[in-house]
């Protein structure tokens, strides 16, 4: 063989080597991901869903669901007169008026955040799983 040959085929084979650790470390990750992300619980819960305004006022609705979701149990918690909208997009519902108090992040920097048992939730409302006990809060967020 020729010198170019050897050298063709060892970038070939650092690169396929290189390939192929990627492969392995993107697998890896998904089941870690898999193996740890939160999970849904089937069966009744009662949580709390806490507002807090724009002028720090506080509204609590306390829920006994099936639910599985946080948008679910916002949903049903409009029995209680929660009112919760927004925009659908492809991360799920984004967001922007609750109890008809409207948070425009793009207008004033404005957001609601949405807090479980006190802190930020991981997940967008549409995938926050919902266990027994959880205490949910959404805080009018102004810009700082």
């Amino acid at each position: 063989m020729t010198e170019t040959t050897n050298k063709n085929n060892k970038k070939t084979l650092k690169i396929a080597l290189g390939v192929g650790a990627l492969v392995l470390l993107v697998a890896v990750f998904g089941l870690v991901y898999a193996k740890f992300s939160a999970k849904p619980v089937a069966g009744e819960k009662a949580i709390t869903i806490e507002v807090i305004d724009d002028t720090a006022a506080s509204t609590v609705y306390e829920l006994n669901t099936d639910a599985e979701f946080l948008r679910q149990a916002l949903e049903e918690a409009e029995a209680q007169g929660l009112t919760v909208t927004g925009t659908e997009s492809e991360y799920g519902l984004m967001v922007d008026t609750v109890n008809g108090i409207r948070a425009d992040y793009t207008l004033d920097g404005a957001y609601w955040s949405f807090n479980l048992n006190g802190t930020y939730c991981s997940n967008g409302i549409d995938s926050q799983p919902v266990t027994d006990g959880d205490a949910f809060s959404i805080v009018y967020t102004p810009a700082e």
